[in-house]
Formats: C-alpha cells, sequence, structure tokens
C-alpha cells in the first residue's frame, strides 16, 4: 500500500500533461475491471460490474493531475521563465525542478544582497524568478528544453515521525491510491472509476467524464487541507491530520447530499472507522462540476486530509488514508442509497 503510494507521487503529471501518471494507473488496474476507457479529455474511466440484478451507476472520482509550472519563455542567458499551473507564487523559490521528464533545473531570484530594500521585504512575484538549467545561451537551453514543456517538482516520498509521509502530489495522489485499493474488490452496484485530468486548472476532466457516464451517484475522493498547524484557530482548522477520513457537506463548488452524507457516517460508526466532517467552507473539487452533469447528480467527497497542499512537499498520516479506503469499500459494500 504504502509502495503504491510512493510509486504514484514521484511519478509526474501536472495539470494537462497526465500521460505518464494515467499509464501507471491503468497498468495497476487493469486486472481488476471489467474494461477500461481513455476519453478525449485524457480521463482514465475504468468499468466494474455490480453483483446484484438490478445496480446503480456509481461514478468514483479521484484526479490525477498535480500543480506545476509550465515554461514560457527562454531568455537570452538560458534562464527559463515560467507560467504556475495550481500553485502560489510563495513556495516557489529555491525549489528543484524536472522539466520535460528529463531536465533538472532550479528556481532562482537575484541573490538577496543585491535586492533593494523594497524587494526584500515583500514576497517575491513570480515574474521575477527564473529557473536555472545550467544553460549559458539561449541556444544551449533552446537544446535541452522547448516552450510549453511542464515543470514537476522532484520531492521524494519519504516515510517520517510517527506514521506520516511526505511526498509532492498528494492532492490528489492519495485519492488515486484509495480508488485502486477499492477496485480490488467487488459490489453490489456497477462501478465507474474516473481518474480524471485537468482537476486544477477548472474541473475539467471531470465535466466530461460525468456528462459521459451519467451516473445516479458520484463521489469525489480527494486530498484536502489540513490546516491543525501553528498560527491557524482550532475553530477554523478544515480537517486534522490523524483522526480519520473527512466527509464534506458543504465547500465553495458543491453542496453533498443529505442522505449520501447520513449514509457515510452510518457506515464509519456502524464499522468503527474513525471520522470527521470538514470543518469549513473553503476549496473545491470535482464533486462540484459532477452535481451539475444531465439532470443533476447526487455527490459526495470523502478526503484524507494532507497538510500543505498545492505545494512542493505535502504530509499525510497513514491511518487516514488506510481508514479512507476502509469507509469506501464499506460504504459500497452496503449497497448504495
Amino acid at each position: 500500500m504504502v509502495e503504491l503510494l510512493k510509486r504514484l507521487t514521484e511519478t509526474d503529471g501536472v495539470s494537462g500533461n497526465e500521460n505518464k501518471i494515467r499509464e501507471l494507473i491503468k497498468e495497476e488496474i487493469t486486472p481488476y475491471v471489467d474494461n477500461i476507457h481513455i476519453d478525449s479529455m485524457g480521463n482514465l474511466i475504468a468499468f466494474k460490474k455490480g453483483t446484484k440484478e438490478h445496480p446503480k451507476k456509481i461514478m468514483l472520482d479521484a484526479h490525477m493531475d498535480e500543480v506545476g509550472l509550465i515554461i514560457t519563455y527562454i531568455c537570452d542567458n538560458g534562464m527559463l521563465k515560467f507560467g504556475t499551473i495550481g500553485i502560489d507564487q510563495r513556495v516557489l523559490l529555491s525549489k528543484r525542478v524536472l522539466i520535460g521528464g528529463k531536465v533538472f533545473g532550479v528556481i532562482g531570484v537575484k541573490a538577496i544582497h543585491l535586492q533593494e530594500k523594497s524587494e526584500r521585504e515583500n514576497v517575491i512575484k513570480q515574474e521575477n524568478m527564473y529557473i536555472d538549467i545550467g544553460a549559458s545561451s539561449k541556444e544551449e537551453a533552446e537544446k535541452l528544453v522547448k516552450l510549453g514543456d511542464y515543470a514537476a517538482f522532484t520531492t521524494e516520498f519519504e516515510e517520517i515521525g510517527n506514521g506520516k509521509i511526505k511526498a509532492k502530489a498528494l492532492d490528489d495522489r492519495a485519492g488515486c491510491g484509495v480508488l485502486i485499493e477499492t477496485l480490488k474488490e467487488s459490489y453490489p452496484d456497477d462501478i465507474y472509476a474516473c481518474f480524471a485530468v485537468q482537476e486544477e486548472v477548472g474541473l475539467r476532466g471531470a465535466m466530461t467524464a460525468s456528462y459521459k457516464i451519467n451516473p445516479d451517484i458520484g463521489i469525489a475522493i480527494e486530498g484536502t487541507t489540513c490546516s491543525d498547524v501553528p498560527g491557524a484557530d482550532e475553530h477554523m482548522y478544515s480537517t486534522v491530520m490523524g483522526i480519520g477520513p473527512a466527509i464534506s457537506i458543504i465547500d465553495r463548488s458543491s453542496y453533498s447530499s443529505k442522505e449520501i452524507v447520513s449514509s457515510l457516517i452510518d457506515t464509519a460508526e456502524s464499522c468503527n472507522i474513525p471520522y470527521q466532517i470538514k470543518r469549513t467552507m473553503t476549496g473545491g473539487n470535482d464533486a462540484g462540476i459532477i452535481q451539475l452533469a444531465h439532470e443533476g447528480v447526487r455527490t459526495g467527497v470523502v478526503s484524507v486530509p494532507v497538510r500543505y497542499i498545492h505545494s512542493p512537499v505535502s504530509m499525510m498520516d497513514i491511518k487516514d488514508y488506510e481508514n479512507t479506503i476502509k469507509l469506501i469499500k464499506e460504504f459500497l459494500r452496503k449497497g448504495v442509497l
């Protein structure tokens, strides 16, 4: 289980460039599903036939893409300018990246002792940063990279502390891992497992997938904000690490079906699975667009609490991950609503 997470997080898949992570997931799930379809957007949709006579159509969604960068300009001195994809400029400086899957670089800026006082006292803007790949001219850099190449962070997966892991892209490779493990068993209803693309740039993959599937119920499986850190008031914690998967009631993109929320809670309590309710209404996920497909779809959201999402490195409690798998499996086993 941990080995799968390692491979999922260390495989690159910035929004719009999910090819490598899609192939890894396809290889993992092929033995456990009836068929696999890759649509024109690049979503990977796996079908697993239910065991009952008149099954419902259940869409389980986890997005494959991760935050990162895209190369927008090559300077005369060989430095690369870039745009951000789903990530804030405040976490970028001095980070190591891999461009086009082959060229390493470091995000740099003018040395601190050369900056004006006003520059030192403010957040460094992304347009003042560059990626240094060691090239000394535009011509040299153009032999290695091209405009439109994606850059992913190079954070290595590592087990740290007491049952914790740190890695890049736990939003939402944690959800992908949950979905892969879920597909290894059978359930009463038909399962349409969607590993969606381009969530970080506007829920785009789930939009087309949900229209194709037209499910009776949709469940988004996410890695969500965990804000139990210094400087955050307890009543503003979105989730707390180590006390179980988070069930969402509402966020800025969707309002979960009360029936599904109640069923998820009943499942957790009857199976002695620890859980929590997501406390804040911030953030959004693919449930927001699945909910609007066709005449409307009842949706729910179950998330693994993850500290420092949308950054080059994030952290997760492995027990929260394992209990999210248990909750989804038990919810599906009892026959969904």
